[in-house]
């Protein structure tokens, strides 16, 4: 029996009926009794044993994540799933550095004086630096508004500013004049680090936009990871160039503009008119501060199952879960274990259960790609194993065509619709659509735009390494027609997400999680078995950026 191609797929379901089935009776013939072999225990098993107390919240560096990595391999060697990982074994070796700002940390104003020094926490934190023990950095500082530099979009932050040699300050205002992907992308930390960096900037101060914001301060620090050579291979909050990294309030930016050619009111007045504002400020600034750093070793997971055709099963789908989750923290209503049932056990639980749809197949079924399935540590901290993974893959980088990522698909009611972040982005939204029609779901758009839910995992990072990528999330649609499945999702966030309550005790339909895992191995499927690889569309935003 030949390899069921998408066109062949498509054939098959114009025969079948639309009517949404929960049963697989719509399903292509050749797929349906593997696709059966999911099922909600099966689904609800996984999601038990990770989110069991005794792996201690699944924290990269702990016992209880590496009880969670030996879970996955086992799962993977009795689905007949080869490894992929590190010679010849599941596994690639992330090596993680917590880096924590030590106590004293200061920053002046210069001249000096009394009113120059400022507190710590109150008025500015910094973040710590990952290679640099000890800090000192004396600079000029200079405004940039939002701190995005895209001439090609008509717009340029730092047209005419001499930032080299300068702290560069900037507000985290949310620019109101770009589309989304272009603000998400502009707006990213590590963009604005590197955007500064590659104006010759010294250190980054970003400023709260509302007086009435706390200062983030991590409590525990900020994750990178190391490359072999013990150097920053990966890091969201970290550029080599820039020596100093913070966070600054409102009153604190209001300080710094003083003799300025503006003040703060007209300057972001100009930058929601979508507008540059930048100028030069007058004080200078001194900063010191101390890092010390925990080392950890942790591990992604990485299978394969190999393709059936001779020159395309070189090439490879990844599907990706993240294994980790936020440990023992802060009691909250008497429990202090993060168990991550929702997040990100059911994105696990999904891989495992496409494990087990490829044990299914005859060889002679299976698509003409290879499929990884990609199980990361890290991402809780930053996307850092996927980012490590997408950078430094276990098989050849080039040969890695897409990336379909589960995250937390917050399976608390029937499945009946479904977005898929990312998606519009490429080719990649056709095999998704076909996939959905095939289980009687409907693709909506995204129904939380505000949330950035598409650079906030791990999808992402294939993105920035010009692989087309997308997440499966929930949709809106309700089985009472309310079409409100959005609105019953924050509140189960409120009182649930990056919480000790989110255990498996909680709200779960494991129905859903079944039609969730079927629909993510049809859209792997049917990528993997295409005879053309996904293509960024034209003039994508992403495409552009990273495609190239």
């Amino acid at each position: 029996m030949k390899p069921l191609t998408a066109s062949v797929l498509s054939a098959l379901l114009l025969l079948s009926s639309a009517a949404h089935s929960q049963s697989g009776k719509n399903l292509p013939k050749p797929l349906r009794k593997p696709l059966s072999s999911i099922s909600p225990a099966g689904f609800k098993a996984h999601v038990q044993f990770l989110a069991d107390d005794q792996l201690r919240g699944r924290q990269p560096g702990t016992p209880g994540y590496k009880m969670a990595v030996d879970y996955v391999v086992a799962q993977l060697q009795q689905r007949g799933v080869q490894p992929a990982g590190e010679n010849g074994t599941f596994l690639q070796t992330v090596q993680l550095r917590r880096a924590i700002t030590e106590a004293g940390a200061t920053l002046r104003l210069i001249p000096a004086g009394p009113a120059s020094t400022l507190a710590y926490g109150t008025d500015f934190t910094l973040y710590p630096n990952p290679v640099q023990p000890e800090t000192t950095v004396e600079a000029g500082l200079v405004f940039a508004g939002f701190g995005i530099s895209a001439p090609e979009l008509g717009y340029d932050d730092y047209a005419g500013l001499d930032a080299r040699g300068k702290v560069v300050v900037l507000t985290r205002l949310e620019p109101t004049r770009f589309p989304d992907a272009v603000r998400l992308y502009n707006t990213d930390l590590l963009t604005v680090l590197q955007t500064a960096a590659r104006h010759g900037a010294v250190g980054v101060l970003l400023a709260a936009p509302k007086s009435t914001m706390k200062l983030p301060d991590p409590p525990k620090g900020l994750v990178s990871v190391l490359g072999p050579d013990g150097k920053v291979a990966v890091s969201r909050s970290f550029q080599p160039q820039i020596q100093v990294a913070g966070s600054i309030s409102a009153a604190t930016l209001q300080r710094l503009f003083a003799g300025a050619a503006t003040d703060t009111a007209r300057a972001m007045a100009a930058l929601r008119a979508g507008k540059p504002a930048s100028v030069a400020l007058l004080p200078r600034l001194a900063a010191t501060q101390r890092s010390r750093y925990q080392d950890v070793t942790s591990y992604n997971v990485v299978g394969k199952i190999e393709g059936a055709d001779p020159q395309l099963r070189q090439e490879y789908v990844v599907h990706t879960a993240h294994l980790d989750h936020l440990g023992v923290g802060a009691p909250v209503a008497g429990d202090s274990i993060y168990n991550g049932a929702h997040d990100n056990a059911t994105g696990v639980a999904t891989l495992l259960e496409i494990a087990g749809v490829y044990q299914q197949l005859k060889p002679q079924q299976r698509p003409k790609r290879s499929v990884l399935l990609t199980v990361v540590t890290g991402e809780e901290l930053g996307l850092l194993g996927s980012a490590y993974f997408a950078r430094n893959p276990t098989v050849p980088r080039e040969k890695l065509v897409a990336n379909v990522n589960t995250d937390m698909p917050t399976i608390i009611a029937p499945l009946l619709s479904v977005v898929a972040l990312g998606a519009e982005n490429s080719t990649l939204a056709a095999p998704v659509a076909e996939a959905a029609r095939t289980l009687g779901l409907t693709v909506e758009a995204d129904p939380e735009p505000a949330q950035n839910r598409f650079i906030r995992s791990d999808q992402y990072s294939f993105v920035t390494q010009g692989i087309p990528a997308l997440h499966i999330k929930y949709g809106n649609k309700t089985a009472d027609g309310r079409n409100n499945l959005s609105e019953q999702v924050q509140k189960w966030r409120a009182v649930t997400y990056h919480k000790p309550q989110d255990d498996i005790n909680g709200q779960f339909d494991f129905e859903a999680g079944k039609t969730y895992a079927q629909l993510n191995f049809l859209v792997g499927y049917l990528v993997a078995n295409s005879a053309q690889r996904p293509a960024w569309n034209p003039g994508n935003f992403f495409g552009e950026r990273f495609g190239k």
